[in-house]
């Protein structure tokens, strides 16, 4: 959808901590956007995508990669545009794709955010889930290293108390295949 690339555009350019997580991708367009976009969705058994969507425009990215079934296991992220951000919706994305993974047979959900982003700790822990322990020095943007925390969840972890009703959807692929 041409507004989603629009929107992931802007967020790419007004946020300086999005620009430095999405690697070398340089969503300078609207037709790179696109391009970003339609490579994120391609089917891939390993990975889903999913757009964070308030009013028909999307407002960030939720996914579920490194999807491991022998072991039942995947990996969470999240980000949201910088006017999206404190109010509840990464929360309710994570939530959603959570509870998407149990249903699908997935057992163990990771997360990890860099200790200097005690907004993307809060997400995690509302979310339900337990944080394990830190690794030095995971992440390299540009020339500078940064510790990441890593939480988890398990199927088997009491669900986290919810009260959000947000106007929140998310584009779901529905099926594992």
């Amino acid at each position: 959808m041409p507004a989603d690339a629009e929107a992931l555009q802007r967020a790419w350019q007004t946020a300086p901590d999005l620009a430095t997580q999405f690697g070398s991708a340089e969503l300078t367009s609207p037709a790179a956007a696109r391009a970003y976009i339609d490579e994120s969705l391609l089917f891939e058994e390993r990975a889903r995508n999913w757009a964070i969507v308030e009013d028909g425009v999307a407002i960030g990215n939720v996914a579920a990669t490194a999807i491991e079934l022998r072991h039942e296991t995947a990996w969470i992220s999240y980000w949201l545009a910088p006017a999206a951000r404190g109010r509840g919706y990464a929360n309710g994305a994570v939530l959603a794709v959570s509870d998407w993974a149990f249903r699908h047979g997935l057992h163990r959900l990771e997360l990890g955010h860099r200790v200097n982003n005690p907004a993307s700790c809060r997400v995690a822990t509302a979310s339900g889930f337990r944080a394990e322990g830190v690794e030095r020095e995971k992440l390299r943007y540009g020339a500078e290293r940064f510790d990441v925390e890593l939480h988890a969840r398990l199927r088997s972890d009491p669900a986290p108390a919810s009260s959000l009703s947000l106007p929140l959807s998310l584009s779901l692929p529905l099926s594992m295949a």
